[in-house]
């Protein structure tokens, strides 16, 4: 936060005060000596507001990066704090899912800790199953991915309901749920087939 001097605030309500008197007194009869008086008045007042602000303006709502990168899908805006909060919650669903399904058995003691190398590598050596969470729309011809897909099942759905109610929606959307397979969770609205001719192909 940027501190004013006393003399800069006088100075400031000053040129502003003068620009008020400005805009109460015009009207179509003002000569244009007036207006040259009017636009160097103005320069003065953003030449004192361009000293009195040291800092550039904030793109975030986030406190602690105000000015950093933006996310127009986070809720602070902030890119930094929501890839954090991504990585949290990514961790926690791979946490959950660990836990539910431990990989391989517990080493005994007497286990000697250089394995043997396989060709295809041991199971705990390869990556752990991931799943995700497609948005996706109805296009009049087929179902099309309409947004990143994500690891929160809750966050995909907050954020179709946010393209339902955008400006132009599409009149479908639905959520896929990618694992192993792919299976449809959950259909919004009643997808049509359109047929791309525009008399109906007759």
């Amino acid at each position: 936060m940027s501190v004013v001097n006393h003399a800069q605030l006088t100075a400031l309500g000053r040129a502003l005060r003068v620009l008020g008197e400005h805009g109460d007194a015009l009207s179509a009869e003002m000569p244009d000596a007036k207006l040259h008086e009017v636009k160097a008045d103005l320069k003065r007042a953003l030449d004192l507001l361009e000293e009195t602000v040291t800092k550039a303006a904030p793109t975030t709502r986030c406190p602690e990066h105000p000015t950093g990168p933006v996310d127009e899908d986070a809720p602070d805006l902030c890119l930094l704090c929501e890839t954090r909060r991504r990585i949290a919650r990514r961790s926690k669903v791979n946490d959950s899912f660990n836990d539910s399904f431990p990989q391989g058995r517990a080493a005994a003691s007497d286990e000697a800790a250089e394995r043997t190398k396989s060709r295809y590598g041991v199971r705990g050596d390869r990556p752990q199953p991931q799943q995700r969470w497609l948005p996706e729309m109805w296009t009049g011809q087929a179902w099309q991915l309409c947004g990143t897909p994500r690891r929160d099942k809750q966050e995909a759905e907050m954020y179709l309901s946010a393209q339902r109610r955008g400006p132009r929606p599409s009149m479908a959307y639905r959520l896929v749920h990618e694992f192993t397979d792919y299976e449809v969770l959950r259909i919004w609205g009643t997808p049509v087939k359109i047929d791309i001719e525009p008399m109906g192909n007759l």
